[in-house]
């Protein structure tokens, strides 16, 4: 692959990525925009499904987040679903403009987080070729309520705590509370279920951490893209862990339903067991084909 670092204005914060060619010279490509999910950056744990398009003749950019990773934007570590969405459809508007782009075949690629993100910036921007969209949490609300049901309403509780913590120590123009992300079960973090931690940390690039600011705990239920999964209409590709503790099963295959063009994809798998193994081969290949009709 062929690797050139970009640099994108969002909002009046510079983001940046990566621009992966197979060559030097082509013109044209399509190209399948990424981004990762719940606190992570786009060098987490991605280079298989950049390796997989690239060689099959795709561009693909891939991008941090606005607070994460190489892209500016202070506090660090603070995720926030409405600014994601408009890095999303800033980093589309974007690469649009790059000569070696054919800007009518772009796919939004997002996974566990960003599988939600990208119904969410596909319905506002509408012109998007496909998307796919790997785990995806598509209800904020219905993955608090999963966490209450494997770790108790106390574990709300205390998250609820640290968040609030957070916003009175940002409003006071102190440095905010951090939380993990992951954690073990019975552990204070965004995700506690017995396959998060382990999941999780592989994942980490140098330039990721295991935290957040714990004010994401406030907003994450208000973020629910399964209601904007209507409003996609181009071809999608959803991709379902059936054994998903983060982000339910049950809702993501809800999102499908609504959406007039979407595939359904099922592994009998957790939430992080997509990323390696058996099941991260036959998501490449399933992806690989949906790729190849729906960029002709």
């Amino acid at each position: 692959m062929i690797e050139t670092p970009l640099e994108f204005p969002s909002h009046g914060t510079t983001c940046r990525g990566v621009l992966y060619t197979p060559d030097a010279d082509s013109k044209g490509l399509p190209c399948v925009v990424m981004a990762h999910g719940f606190g992570l950056t786009h060098a987490s744990g991605l280079a298989p499904f950049k390796e997989a398009f690239c060689k099959a003749g795709y561009a693909v950019f891939a991008f941090d987040y606005r607070h994460f990773g190489e892209s500016d934007g202070q506090p660090r570590q603070a995720l926030s679903a409405r600014k994601e969405v408009a890095d999303w459809l800033a980093a589309l508007n974007f690469v649009r403009q790059l000569d070696r782009i054919d800007g009518n075949r772009i796919c939004l690629w997002g996974t566990s987080f960003s599988g939600g993100l990208v119904i969410a910036a596909a319905a506002k921007d509408g012109n998007v070729r496909c998307i796919i969209s790997q785990c995806p949490m598509m209800d904020g609300l219905a993955s608090l309520l999963a966490v209450v049901g494997y770790a108790g309403p106390m574990q709300a509780m205390r998250l609820t705590w640290h968040g609030t913590v957070d916003w009175l120590r940002r409003g006071l123009g102190m440095s905010p509370r951090y939380i993990a992300s992951a954690a073990r079960p019975g552990e204070l973090g965004m995700m506690t279920a017995e396959d998060c931690l382990e999941g999780y940390v592989p994942l980490l690039a140098d330039n990721a951490s295991n935290y957040v600011a714990a004010g994401v705990s406030y907003t994450f239920p208000f973020f629910r893209p399964i209601q904007s999964a209507s409003k996609v209409a181009c071809p999608a590709l959803m991709l379902i862990c059936d054994q998903d503790t983060v982000a339910p099963a049950s809702v993501a295959a809800k999102a499908a339903e609504r959406m007039p063009n979407a595939e359904v994809k099922h592994y009998p798998v957790g939430h992080f067991d997509v990323y390696r193994g058996e099941a991260l081969a036959q998501s490449i290949d399933d992806q690989l084909d949906f790729l190849s009709r729906s960029f002709r």
